[in-house]
């Protein structure tokens, strides 16, 4: 479906809102160190898939990375240029659809390799994800680098025997960092992984890269970048990143359905953490809600919950200048990178409509959901 309505008020509840002016600010931003790094920026699905825009992202970056089958059938249907695959293991009864849709195909292992190489000789070019065991990401859940790791071959398990027909090198150490966490990591992938390049087509830095972040280090990313290439002048380098893409593109919106008192005021939208923004209950991370501060700096502070019957579906303490009331409706900021891809039904809630703030100020609503979808997940 598609409606066009005026105004905000007019939005149904809860709702995830994109700002096509935001997003296409980013994209200009990424399309810049494409062309003065002479690089490839893909698109993570995994952190943005909203295909609604993908008419737009295209005119920007180079492609798509997908985390498997569904993203890479989504990448190829909707966005028509180069797919990217990785996966921590691939499926047999998959990999042959995944190969005849990716231009590369990265294998997490050198036992994936080996038990599927042969799929995609000749029919798609070939990676491996090395782990360079370099860790900066403070939080253990979206380490990749962290310890155990699953994700990526170490330098002590590469099987420099193996990789006849391997073009080219993944890496992703990053989450949301600026680019001296980027340089660090290069370092020690080269370091550990550098015998290889002469020998390879194409390396790729995976994402984490914060770069449409307002502090971000743009101007030392392109020379990163550049220099890289004055080392390796043969390899073709990909950056894939997800946030910085859906970077403070836009918000959840919901509306406050009731307010009760246990010992504090508790209002509870008819949006939920648990299913809707995962993230603030799993990291844990603060929501930044418009027109608010910490509990206690401003005149009326609530306790936000959502509306599911888990005891723990808090969103956070907040206060307000004014009191709230039945029927107001909150502002999540910046919801769209991650946010967007993790929701679930849970305990039967509706999923939040998807609108497109356009540029002449209207909201084209692209999605609503109901029963089906809930249905149909069971």
């Amino acid at each position: 479906m598609t409606d066009i309505v005026n105004s905000f008020e007019e939005l149904p509840s809860p709702c995830f809102v994109c700002e096509e002016e935001l997003l296409k600010k980013n994209l200009e931003l990424l399309k810049k160190i494409q062309d003065e790094a002479d690089v490839k920026i893909l698109l993570a699905l995994k952190g943005f898939s909203l295909y609604s825009t993908f008419d737009l992202c295209k005119e920007y970056l180079k492609g798509c990375c997908a985390s498997g089958l569904h993203e890479a059938l989504l990448a190829s249907k909707e966005f028509g240029r180069e797919v990217h695959t990785y996966s921590p293991a691939f499926k047999e009864e998959e990999v042959d659809e995944i190969v005849s849709l990716s231009n590369h195909i990265v294998f997490n292992s050198i036992s994936q390799l080996k038990k599927f190489e042969n799929k995609a000789i000749g029919q798609t070019s070939i990676g491996l994800r090395v782990n360079p065991e370099y860790s900066s990401v403070e939080v253990d859940l979206y380490n990749p680098c962290g310890a155990f790791s699953r994700l990526g071959i170490t330098r002590k398990n590469f099987d420099k025997d193996a990789i006849f027909n391997v073009d080219g090198l993944h890496f992703h150490a990053l989450c949301e960092q600026n680019v001296d966490a980027l340089e660090g990591a290069l370092k020690s992938f080269e370091e550990k992984f550098g015998e290889f390049l002469p020998k390879m087509k194409w390396v790729n830095f995976g994402g984490g890269h914060h770069i449409t972040r307002a502090d971000y280090d743009v101007n030392g990313l392109v020379t990163l970048l550049k220099e890289f290439k004055i080392r390796y002048p043969h390899l073709e380098v990909y950056l894939e990143p997800g946030e910085a893409v859906g970077w403070k593109t836009g918000y959840l919106s919901a509306t406050v359905l009731d307010i009760v008192n246990n010992g504090m005021d508790i209002a509870i939208l008819d949006t939920s953490a648990e299913a809707h923004m995962p993230d603030t209950l799993a990291m844990p991370y603060r929501a930044d809600i418009r027109n608010s501060a910490e509990s206690g700096v401003k005149a009326h502070t609530y306790r936000l919950g959502g509306n599911t019957c888990l005891a723990g579906d808090i969103i956070g303490d907040y206060s307000f200048d004014k009191p709230l009331k039945v029927g107001d409706k909150i502002i999540l900021e910046d919801m769209i990178h991650y946010t967007m891809v993790k929701t679930t039904t849970f305990n039967g809630i509706k999923l939040p409509s998807i609108a497109i703030k356009k540029a002449d100020d209207c909201y084209q609503i692209v999605k609503n959901f109901g029963y089906n979808e809930y249905k149909a997940r069971l």
